[in-house]
């Protein structure tokens, strides 16, 4: 699994050297943004429902996508936000790559799911759900910029 510091040894081990000054720095900037990482993990935690089912809720009301998918929708939105919870505490994009991107992004084709609710459905949790309500500015950075990840992974 990738973390901040597993990503700077392979990149430096890919490249046939040891990690530069700016790659401790890039490390050391994790774990200086670890405390909001782990605040946005635990308001997330407590959230993960409610955040699914009002960004579902909001995608499939318009009626643009068969109501069938939709508890397929819930799970998979739901599955999603765990591993942006999981990158969160391991302050990488690992579990979100390894277990999110790939892995569902096949899951989504075959079922013949719409990529583009799965889209909407974290659009609307990043710019609609008064976030800033729940946690810290810095966690909400932190939460919403995985958010964007994600989001530019799916499209």
């Amino acid at each position: 699994m990738k973390s901040a510091v597993t990503t700077v040894v392979s990149a430096a081990d890919a490249a046939g050297r040891f990690p530069s000054m700016s790659d401790f720095e890039s490390v050391k900037g994790s774990f200086d943004r670890a405390k909001a990482r782990l605040e946005a993990a635990e308001k997330l935690a407590s959230c993960l429902d409610k955040f699914t089912n009002l960004a579902v809720d909001a995608v499939y009301e318009n009626g643009s996508y068969e109501q069938a998918n939709k508890d397929k929708c819930v799970r998979d939105i739901h599955h999603y936000l765990r591993l942006i919870n999981y990158c969160l505490v391991t302050g990488g994009t690992g579990p979100l790559d390894e277990w999110g991107i790939s892995g569902m992004r096949e899951i989504i084709r075959i079922q013949l799911l719409p990529t583009a609710a799965y889209i909407e459905a974290f659009i609307f949790i990043r710019d609609e759900i008064k976030i800033n309500d729940l946690m810290s500015q810095q966690a909400e950075t932190e939460f919403k910029g995985l958010l964007d990840y994600l989001i530019n992974a799916l499209a």
